[in-house]
């Protein structure tokens, strides 16, 4: 839950860099409270068109940046450009591309774009005695 809600404290950082962790907890809130809100719309008939629903949208509309910003952040932690977001445009081959680049492992140490989150998180684990 703190991944998720971290996502919105960065919603405008653009330039730094998220580990894995914080871009899939992301990706796994959104979606498990997507289904709930797909639930309620078909309870209630929430219905504002056909196949789209009031609920479901605002919400797409609310994590719009902060999604944007964390798929960024996501590209810079492994080094590179937040422009290959748009691959997302490419559809099947630059889905595929742009899922495998959200896979892999952090660039180590400092890039172009920050020092690496993981290691900065290292720093500050209590020692166990």
């Amino acid at each position: 839950m703190k991944e998720f809600l971290d996502v919105f404290k960065k919603t405008l950082d653009f330039k730094s860099r998220s580990r894995r962790k914080e871009y899939w907890m992301f990706i796994l809130f959104t979606s498990i409270i997507s289904i709930v809100l797909s639930i309620i719309e078909i309870a209630l008939s929430l219905e504002i068109a056909p196949n789209l629903g009031l609920l479901s949208t605002i919400f797409t509309l609310i994590i719009l940046i902060p999604s944007l910003s964390v798929t960024v952040r996501r590209l810079h932690d492994i080094g590179r450009t937040g422009w290959w977001l748009l691959l997302s445009f490419i559809p099947i081959l630059g889905w595929i591309a742009l899922f495998v680049f959200t896979l892999l492992d952090s660039e180590s140490g400092s890039n172009k774009y920050g020092s690496n989150p993981k290691e900065f998180e290292h720093d500050f684990k209590p020692v166990n005695n």
